[in-house]
């Protein structure tokens, strides 16, 4: 199968994370697709089919943990697979106007989150977020827009020092910000008002996948009894928890955690980029279709992602019976 050069380029800054953040790589990878859907110069419908299928597994494999990524691809592919067409263009056309509506309701599902989730902030409210969360900020920028008073405090991210991009970004609205060192949170959570975050998978369970620290975040913000809120468009729910596949954590390289450092030849050094939120410390999940409790993440599956569940199923039952 040979990759077009824009789409390996997609891949790799997927893979990279010069595209960061659960919707940005989803949106990129729609955007892959379409690419390839555009310039393939193959002559039938079957032959087509084959290739999305291999262009979508090609760029699924670039990052293992935000469930967004697969969640975008198999949108596009399941409309392609179901399509009762066999011409070329047609088809062609499917998976194009498939990515398109992704894109489009992608942007369209994290503005909502801001106008549903501002409601949550009150004028005079300290914030803190993690990471650099379109959704979480969207939530934030529209209280601010508002004209709520607010402060945000936001981590430094290690170590990828993704809160720098937050900062400048809330900055150049005009939000008064804080960054802080990631291990300092719980000495400034009796200073907070909400935590805000964003999320890269959530499960049926409610628990949350996040970037690495979240977790502790939740833990400090239960201890202070202070609200914490995930920020997810549904897209970020994992159909595939619903039976029992775990989620994986993905391990980045230990050159991040080291770089421009004398470290001893032997150490051994771990770089998780996520962790496990539980449900039990997250208050509410603020989704473009509303705010819901973690319990209720089952519901959300069930609806939006009922077709994606039985067609695993489907696909597990032919392999068993071959």
């Amino acid at each position: 199968m040979k990759i077009l050069y824009e789409v390996s380029r997609i891949a790799e800054d997927i893979r990279t994370m010069r595209i960061r953040g659960a919707g940005r790589i989803a949106r990129a990878a729609a955007l892959g697709l379409k690419i390839a859907a555009e310039k393939f110069e193959g002559k039938d419908g079957e032959e087509f089919r084959r290739y999305i299928k291999d262009v979508a597994e090609y760029l699924r494999s670039t990052r293992p943990t935000a469930v967004s990524l697969p969640n975008a691809l198999t949108f596009i592919v399941h409309r392609l697979m179901i399509s009762p067409s066999e011409d070329l263009e047609e088809l062609r056309s499917t998976v194009v106007k498939s990515a398109e509506e992704f894109i489009e309701y992608s942007k369209k599902a994290t503005e909502n989150i801001g106008k549903i989730g501002a409601k949550r902030i009150e004028d005079g409210d300290k914030v803190l977020t993690h990471c650099n969360s379109s959704a979480a900020l969207s939530v934030i920028i529209h209280a601010f827009k508002e004209g709520k008073d607010i402060k945000v405090y936001n981590t430094e991210t290690r170590p990828k020092f993704q809160g720098y991009i937050t900062a400048r970004k809330l900055l150049n609205i005009g939000i008064k910000t804080t960054l802080i060192p990631d291990s300092s949170v719980r000495a400034f959570m009796k200073k907070i008002d909400k935590v805000i975050v964003g999320a890269d998978t959530v499960a049926a369970n409610g628990v949350v996948v996040n970037k690495i620290g979240t977790s502790q975040i939740a833990l400090a913000a239960k201890e202070a009894n202070v609200d914490f809120y995930v920020a997810a468009e549904t897209y970020k729910f994992s159909p595939m928890t619903v039976l029992g596949e775990y989620i994986v954590i993905e391990e980045r390289s230990p050159k991040e955690i080291v770089r421009n450092m004398k470290i001893p030849e032997n150490i051994n050094i771990r770089n998780p980029a996520f962790d496990v939120t539980p449900a039990e410390y997250i208050d509410a999940i603020i989704t473009e279709m509303g705010i819901i409790p973690p319990q209720a993440a089952i519901l959300i599956l069930k609806e939006h992602y009922g077709w994606a569940i039985r067609d695993y199923l489907i696909r597990e039952l032919s392999i068993d019976e071959a």
